[in-house]
């Protein structure tokens, strides 16, 4: 195999440099950045797999060094502490072989962790807390739009009630900053396990397969997750206890997410039994999650089929 003819001081200081041009287009890059930065741990999980964590752990600190030479010292730490521990720890369990569940979890957690304590810093340090700046932004966004709108002649009563409902709609997103990091985290999570994955495949390494759809179960503890939730809304709403509310309304958002995704597996295995084209699959599925109420109605069919399993039963009657 040609892949270990290169030794790890040469191949770290290629995925070193590597990482260090994908942190240059990420930040000079527009439009394209975002999306650049989401494989900034690539270099890392290869190189961790091929040679070890230890070599992984060097090649994020001399990324992080030549970066800060380059753009900015803090900017380069925010830039390591959140994106390197997913391709550490995502390389670290492919080299030990975990399964691709585990696997995948460790990355979404790791991910999860990044984000929020490169958010953390960014806050202890310039008091910026970059959610709410981005809340306010969105909030002269629409005072601009409803100005233009006041000039074409909108009558008050209907600005008014706009405004109030884009006010409460705002409202709710602050409260919803800790689901922000968890979707993040599912973003850059995913796009490494997928990646990363693919690319070890090339260069002929084994990678732990992640189950195929139909076989996706997720776990009753979402189930009872979102019971928990309606209560805590409930006391959180009438006695005025903003952090039971808080910690309950995202609480809830997360279970309903886990719903419709149990949900939207359900109907894929539905999907496939009976042969329904892809074409009218991706359909339905955009249909269902552009509809809030078809949403609402897959997200709690998931969440029952938690317990009662409706794939098992639905094969079990179909054997007899």
């Amino acid at each position: 195999m040609n892949q270990h003819r290169m030794t790890p001081l040469t191949e770290s200081g290629l995925l070193t440099a590597l990482s260090v041009v994908l942190a240059l287009m990420a930040v000079y890059l527009p439009f394209i950045g975002f999306l650049l930065v989401l494989f900034w741990p690539l270099p890392l999980i290869v190189l961790v797999v091929r040679h070890g964590l230890r070599w992984g752990l060097m090649a994020a600190a001399a990324a992080g060094v030549l970066m800060g030479m380059l753009l900015e010292p803090f900017l380069s730490l925010r830039l390591v502490i959140a994106y390197a521990p997913a391709g550490l720890l995502l390389g670290w369990a492919f080299a030990k072989g975990l399964s691709g569940v585990k696997a995948f979890l460790l990355t979404i957690a790791a991910a999860i962790a990044g984000q929020a304590a490169s958010v953390g810093l960014l806050l202890l340090v310039t008091d910026v807390n970059p959610l709410t700046m981005q809340v306010e932004l969105l909030q002269s966004s629409f005072d601009t739009s409803l100005q233009l709108y006041e000039g074409m002649g909108m009558s008050e009563d209907t600005l008014s009630k706009t405004r109030a409902e884009i006010e409460q709609g705002l409202q709710m997103l602050t409260y919803l900053f800790p689901l922000v990091f968890i979707i993040i985290g599912l973003l850059y999570g995913g796009v490494a396990y997928v990646t990363g994955g693919k690319i070890l495949k090339r260069l002929g390494h084994n990678v732990p397969q992640f189950p195929p759809v139909h076989e996706w179960r997720l776990p009753q503890a979402f189930l009872y997750l979102f019971g928990f939730a309606l209560v805590g809304l409930y006391w959180g709403g009438t006695r005025q206890i903003m952090w039971l509310y808080q910690i309950s309304l995202n609480a809830n958002a997360l279970a309903i997410m886990a719903g419709l995704l149990q949900g939207l597996v359900l109907m894929h295995c539905l999907f496939r039994h009976f042969r329904v084209s892809l074409f009218l699959r991706i359909v339905f599925y955009v249909f269902i999650v552009m509809n809030p109420f078809l949403a609402q109605v897959v997200a709690m069919t998931g969440l029952i089929d938690m317990i009662f399993d409706y794939r098992q039963r639905f094969s079990a009657r179909n054997q007899k």
